[in-house]
């Protein structure tokens, strides 16, 4: 490899220092794909002598390199993501790594190949790392960064392929009574309730008149909007007001 073939390659990755993810850090701040392979890398370190059948240097190769197409597509959360999305990341990614020389080229094809598979003790490893990483850092993110959705994904997240190992098995219950911990006390720390909290949407339109009333309103915000909240503190109540704002030439709209 060349030193500027080097240099092109760093600079594509630097995108993911920011590439930033659904989750935070402990304060609130938004996280990079970057930190996130980092410490799912310093996961494959650090466990390395509790999987002495597994060949952890090859783990750690997958950790560093399995967000590399967010570099093109960005984050998309999995409970988002679907298949079109994933397709495309996969030949954007495809074709960089067409462009890499040859000896570096076969050696992330023949990762890649074996991660997409998760055949291997190593694949599979790898795979359990990346998801439980995402549920440790929900866990140290405030609860208010949290999506109603994500109560139970963090619960249940990584769960299945975390049993296939007697350890990933017994981390993952550690996890989970983190995150039962941090529920709980997060929740009753709050400052009120939910239910003492108002929310308000103003309905301004132009041109055509709004045939909606205040109920259909509500009904829009439960269907499209209340799933964005915790649900340990149940829907939220909504007061809906309409302003009539004149147009120029006599008109109004709603």
């Amino acid at each position: 490899m060349e030193p500027r073939e080097f240099l092109d390659i760093m600079h594509v990755a630097e995108r993911l220092k920011d590439t930033i993810r659904h989750c935070t850090s402990s304060k609130g701040r938004p996280e990079s794909v970057a930190e996130h392979s980092w410490r799912l890398s310093l996961m494959a370190f650090l466990l390395k002598d509790q999987f002495p059948d597994t060949d952890m240097d090859r783990v750690t190769e997958m950790c560093l390199i399995h967000d590399l197409g967010e570099c093109f597509t960005g984050d998309i959360p999995s409970f988002k993501k679907t298949s079109d999305d994933t397709a495309r990341e996969d030949r954007l990614l495809e074709t960089w790594v067409d462009g890499l020389p040859e000896e570096l080229r076969c050696r992330m094809k023949g990762l890649y190949s074996e991660m997409n598979a998760l055949e291997t003790k190593e694949a599979r490893l790898y795979k359990c790392f990346d998801k439980l990483e995402a549920v440790i850092q929900h866990n140290e993110s405030p609860l208010d960064t949290w999506t109603g959705l994500e109560y139970e994904l963090n619960r249940t997240y990584g769960t299945e392929i975390a049993s296939e190992r007697d350890f990933t098995k017994r981390l993952r219950k550690e996890i989970l009574k983190d995150t039962e911990n941090k529920i709980e006390t997060e929740k009753t720390g709050r400052n009120g309730s939910m239910e003492e909290q108002i929310i308000t949407i103003t309905v301004k339109t132009s041109g055509e008149k709004c045939e909606l009333d205040d109920e259909a309103i509500r009904k829009w915000y439960e269907d499209s909007v209340a799933g964005l909240f915790n649900p340990e503190y149940g829907i939220p109540e909504i007061g809906v007001s309409v302003r009539r704002i004149p147009l120029p030439g006599g008109e109004k709209d709603s």
